[in-house]
């Protein structure tokens, strides 16, 4: 990390002298600062980072049923309840000023994604009708469809299609997946072997059109309490250099790669967002930066985003500290969530948090979410509002999440 750069962010971010007592005062605090109250086993499993074989059915009966029963298709959705809703807008004060922030990635042609096959891409392409389209046009991807106009009132029209490409063991033509940008990864998204959330089988809920029970058909509108868990503004305001990696090529900072989020840094990012508890219900979201290798579209930055070797991100013990408190979504502006890289998850193991948050707990996972504007106005607690897609058997939403909350400035 460049000091001359640290200096110049924490300029333009203005870390005060409270916030930097309140950093000292959390180094010295006892415990964890507003721990939920404790769950039984069954529902946490123990606090420490020994991987669950979700995949033997031997085991079932640790995980499912739900809490929520055995029908269940929403999770800790079920947590939103109207009377949390209210509570959420109760955080907004009549006759203060209220920021709306977009916490969503912009969408662009050629947007990176996890490697799979078929490809994840996205691939805009425009489709006219009514009149002659501009030079290059064509050239470019767009689809002239007529150009004459339609009706007696001419009218044109504008429509957007997504470019489809073909895969050597998949022979038909696939397009647009909701799992690219800013995501929430539905209940139906992750398993183990043949076992879902709930304990609800792949073949028996599979269909060509995506499954027939925990689709996003079953997600609906959640407006709740949001919480921002500013792990990256505590390294800086600690002066912490050696857990940052090299910054963006915009000069923006980043957690290092591999970074393991520890159960000490809720407790601080906590602190120093004067966040005193977590709840059922809320949403908890984690800084760390890495959105910043997507802000310039450099080839540079994209290159350290597609080939890192890790992520910085919550681990097993993490995770099953926050399903405590239930939370309707835990998610952050990684591609992943949690920490990908050794020496942290060198057991073998593919995104084990993926399934302790959405098979154990049914707590979906939010990622790329951008989250640098409510932690330049200190907006550590906010309404969070998002409208996954309705979209039958879908695995995901890519809908920008948005927040609610009021702006502070700095002493």
């Amino acid at each position: 990390m460049n000091p001359d750069l640290l200096r110049n962010y924490l300029a333009e971010h203005r870390f005060g002298r409270r916030d930097v007592l309140k950093l000292a005062g959390a180094a010295g605090a006892a415990g964890l600062v507003g721990a939920p109250a404790a769950a039984t086993p069954a529902e946490t499993g123990r606090l420490d980072d020994t991987p669950f074989d979700y995949a033997d059915p031997a085991n079932l009966a640790d995980w499912a049923p739900s809490r929520y029963g055995p029908d269940d298709q929403r999770g800790t959705f079920n947590e939103v309840t109207p009377a949390k809703t209210a509570a959420a807008l109760g955080l907004l004060r009549a006759h203060r000023e209220v920021t709306t922030y977009n916490l969503g990635e912009l969408l662009w042609n050629g947007f990176p994604a996890f490697s799979t096959d078929p490809r994840r891409t996205y691939e805009q392409r425009l489709t006219i009708r009514g009149y002659p389209p501009p030079p290059g046009f064509a050239e470019q991807g767009g689809v002239l469809v007529q150009l004459e106009p339609l009706g007696g009132n001419r009218l044109s029209l504008h429509e957007e299609r997504f470019e489809a490409e073909f895969s050597p063991r998949h022979p038909k033509p696939l397009a647009a997946t909701y799992q690219i940008g800013s995501q929430l990864d539905n209940l139906n998204h992750i398993g183990a072997s043949d076992l879902f959330y709930n304990g609800l089988r792949g073949s028996d809920i599979a269909r060509g059109h995506g499954t027939v029970r925990l689709g996003a058909e079953h997600m609906g509108p959640v407006v709740t309490r949001g919480v921002l868990l500013d792990v990256l503004g505590v390294k800086l305001a600690r002066d912490r250099v050696e857990d940052l990696a090299e910054p963006a090529s915009n000069g923006r900072p980043l957690l290092r790669e591999n970074y393991r989020i520890t159960l000490e840094d809720i407790r601080d990012a906590m602190e120093f967002g004067g966040v005193r508890h977590l709840e059922p219900g809320d949403v908890v979201l984690f800084r760390t930066g890495w959105n910043q290798l997507l802000a310039r579209r450099d080839p540079a930055d994209i290159a350290r985003w597609e080939g890192a070797r890790g992520l910085p991100g919550i681990y097993l013990r993490e995770a099953r500290w926050l399903a405590r408190s239930r939370p309707a979504i835990v998610g952050s502006d990684t591609w992943a969530l949690e920490v990908l890289g050794n020496p942290v998850n060198d057991d073998g193991t593919a995104f084990p948090v993926h399934q302790e948050l959405l098979m154990r707990h049914g707590i979906r996972i939010g990622e790329s979410y951008v989250l640098d504007r409510l932690a330049a106005d200190r907006v550590h607690e906010f309404v969070f509002i998002v409208t996954p897609q309705y979209a039958e058997g879908a695995t995901a939403g890519n809908t920008p999440p948005a927040a609610l909350g009021h702006p502070r400035r700095r002493l």
